[in-house]
């Protein structure tokens, strides 16, 4: 049977003595018109005060005078004050990665994880403000010079959602700030307090570095009301929003409106091909994290997965097993495996989409809520299934796992493709022709694809996004930092004559 842990503990008074020792002011977190819910017990654990619109454009307007003076302070000068950032997060990595536990549900182990991805593209930053690189460009001209440039663009505006409530702003404004940027982050409603920690530990190294602008970095929390004005300001060249596919609907748009720049992150409906060669035992692991992990809430969370039928006897009784024996309750709790999901909402849409499985004959084991307070815990589905029906297709953000067979690997790979998102995929196989062919031209059609481990847990060094309905924004990776500035072509004369190109004469 699977484990579960009933008992839970206050999370109210944990809260309260994390953010003390992380420097978040009392009165930031005490007599606000916005409650902050634990999803690990369901208590209310602080009271933040919401942005007004006035509020966020005055944060947007301070933050684009600090932008006027930091473009001028020199890319490795800018990588310093990063580089105390990082050690601001090594020092409060244990506190941090709780306070992420709190307020978002993860277990010890994923919210120090999380934590350790802020410290990680710290460092990628660093090095890369020594490495804001433009081009020579050859020129048809004689006694010309021609090359591109680089600057910084303006303020950055990060919308975050609650699944990784700090890792995502640390993606975009480590890379901003060495890009000469300053930064207005609305995080998600559900996670206010993880941000409100990481500005006070980012106040700590300007503090450090000692001549930051002030309103370099500031954090708006609100509704949608506040990322309007985030998205519609005009001294936000650039927004970086992280969230549903409905939400990329209405911020696209919006932005392109006014010709800003988008870096869309939204839905991901991942899948993963085990294939007649797969080490079981590794597809065993890489299924149960990916499907599990994070209580099914990340946006590379495995949601679909086709075994070859001539495997499928041999591997789905395993994992059937491995969910059955997973251990369910508070994720503060040593071995704790799947901790809550975020709030009552979340619930209700995994049990809908429960039941529309059931209703096109889906066998469900597993799905029930884990009572626990006032907090919802559910055990993680399986849910095998005849076919690739529309309740499959849709995302649903709650830990459901749909199983499926497929007989030849191109029927496998277009049953992956053939829903709206294309953020992560992962095949199975010692085959060598099948793992080239998954992540050739002719294979997956995500922006992440992967062989022998599964599509969810990525490393900052590559490009973090996908194709389609996901949004096609790309974080972290070899030449993200080009999203945060701008190019500008520069051609030099040092002649004495005037040369047009492509043989142009124009006498005067």
């Amino acid at each position: 049977m699977m484990t579960v842990q009933t008992k839970i503990g206050s999370a109210a008074a944990d809260a309260a003595q994390v953010l003390a020792r992380l420097g978040v002011s009392e009165a930031l977190t005490t007599g606000g018109n916005r409650p902050v819910r634990s999803p690990v017990t369901g208590e209310v654990i602080a009271h933040v005060h919401d942005a007004s619109a006035a509020q966020t454009a005055g944060a947007i307007e301070r933050a684009h005078g600090a932008f006027l003076a930091w473009r001028n302070v020199p890319a490795p000068r800018r990588g310093e004050l990063v580089r105390l950032f990082g050690e601001e997060l090594r020092a409060a990595k244990a506190d941090l990665g709780a306070l992420v536990t709190l307020e978002a549900g993860k277990v010890t182990s994923e919210a120090l994880g999380e934590v350790q991805e802020m410290i990680d593209i710290c460092d990628y930053a660093v090095g890369l403000s020594r490495q804001l690189f433009g081009l020579t460009l050859a020129t048809e001209r004689p006694d010309h010079r021609m090359m591109e440039t680089w600057h910084p663009l303006g303020v950055v505006g990060i919308i975050s959602a609650f699944n990784f409530p700090v890792a995502v702003w640390s993606w975009n404004s480590a890379l901003a700030f060495v890009c000469g940027d300053a930064c207005v982050w609305k995080p998600s409603e559900k996670t206010p307090l993880t941000a409100l920690a990481t500005q006070a530990l980012f106040e700590r190294a300007c503090a450090k570095f000692g001549d930051a602008p002030a309103g370099l970095s500031a954090v708006v929390i609100g509704g949608r009301d506040v990322g309007e004005t985030l998205v519609d300001h005009p001294k936000v060249p650039l927004v970086s929003a992280t969230g549903s596919t409905a939400m990329g609907r209405a911020v696209g748009p919006r932005l392109a409106q006014r010709f800003a720049r988008a870096l869309l992150e939204l839905g991901g409906n991942n899948a993963a091909i085990v294939a007649p060669s797969a080490d079981l035992d590794l597809a065993l692991r890489g299924v149960a994290f990916a499907a599990m992990g994070t209580a099914g809430q990340r946006c590379t969370t495995l949601r679909r997965l086709f075994v070859h039928e001539s495997v499928y006897d041999a591997f789905v009784p395993r994992l059937k097993a491995a969910y059955a024996s997973v251990k369910v309750g508070d994720p503060r709790e040593a071995g704790t495996l799947v901790g809550p999901l975020i709030d009552e909402a979340a619930f209700g849409l995994m049990q809908t989409a429960l039941a529309d499985a059931k209703a096109a004959g889906g066998q469900v084991q597993g799905g029930e809520r884990v009572p626990m307070g006032e907090a919802f815990y559910a055990r993680p589905a399986v849910v095998e299934m005849a076919a690739q029906t529309d309740v499959v297709k849709r995302e649903t953000f709650a830990p459901i796992l749909y199983v499926m067979k497929y007989r030849d690997l191109d029927e496998a790979i277009a049953l992956q493709n053939d829903v709206p998102q294309g953020l992560s995929s992962s095949i199975f196989t010692n085959d060598m022709r099948e793992a080239e062919q998954f992540i050739s031209a002719r294979g997956s059609d995500c922006g992440i694809a992967n062989v022998n481990i599964g599509p969810s847990g990525a490393e900052i060094g590559g490009a973090f996004g996908g194709e389609k309905e996901t949004g096609g924004g790309r974080e972290a990776g070899s030449d993200s930092w080009k999203a945060y500035m701008r190019r500008a072509t520069n051609t030099l004369n040092y002649g004495k004559t005037l040369p047009l190109a492509q043989g142009v004469t124009f006498d005067v």
